[in-house]
């Protein structure tokens, strides 16, 4: 009798351990694999990847270039989160959620992470011959402040005495524009960005127009537009040159 109870349990046992393997073997699974290209400057960040943090060279927090290449497992069903914190206050800065079904959308990922600025896309500084002037633009708050659905605007470029230096007829949200380039005129001049909607000659919101003045140099301008907050009403800027930091 005990044998036959033995021989029951057994049995039982190695039944229940082999539906636990069979249902491991049973997970349909995939390899995934990110490269990350970033950069940050002057905050140290740290990348996290499931809460671990990701060593780059040894090191688990970084400043200026910032790249590496991820390898895991992908489990259909599961999300995997990648984050990126600024290292000396702890804040979350962004968050991705990689699935088996995503994980086209992140093969590669970019960031440029700036004092009050983060922008998830690809920043390479353009090649402009010397005597001449180059300006490339991005908005990645467009809307935050003005309401508009829009996703992009029209850019006109121009001097103070109004001659046309450039159009741009897309200034989006997630990547620069290409570079227009013109001959250097004055080193101190300012020169004006006025934005419409696509196509028109109309604002792109409101019925005042939308003017901006910047600042230029000779060489690259890579111009970060943003809509600010200011007296109650608001505003576009385009303070932040990224070519500073490149």
């Amino acid at each position: 009798m005990n044998k036959i109870f033995a021989l029951l349990l057994f049995t039982l046992l190695f039944s229940c351990t082999d539906n636990t393997v069979m249902e491991a073997y049973d997970k349909i699974q995939k390899p995934g694999e990110v490269t990350i290209k970033g950069f940050s400057k002057p905050d140290v960040l740290q990348l996290r990847f499931n809460g671990v943090p990701v060593s780059i060279n040894g090191n688990t927090s970084y400043t200026n270039q910032i790249e590496t290449e991820l390898d895991f497992v992908l489990d259909k069903g599961e999300a995997n989160k990648l984050a990126i914190y600024n290292h000396e206050t702890g804040s979350e800065i962004a968050k991705y959620n990689i699935t088996y079904d995503n994980i086209d959308d992140y093969k590669t990922l970019y960031f440029f992470n700036l004092p009050g600025i983060f922008l998830q896309t690809y920043v390479e500084k353009p090649q402009v011959n010397f005597g001449k002037v180059g300006f490339e633009f991005i908005f990645p708050n467009l809307g935050e402040y003005s309401g508009t659905s829009l996703k992009e605007v029209k850019g006109i470029l121009k001097r103070e005495n109004g001659t046309v230096l450039a159009e741009f007829e897309s200034i989006g949200k997630d990547r620069f524009t290409e570079v227009k380039i013109y001959n250097s005129f004055s080193a101190s001049a300012p020169v004006f960005l006025e934005l419409y909607k696509p196509g028109t000659t109309e604002p792109y919101a409101g019925t005042g127009l939308i003017q901006v003045k910047l600042k230029q140099h000779t060489g690259a301008n890579l111009i970060v537009l943003q809509e600010k907050p200011e007296n109650g009403t608001w505003v576009v800027r385009g303070d932040i040159d990224v070519s500073e930091y490149l």
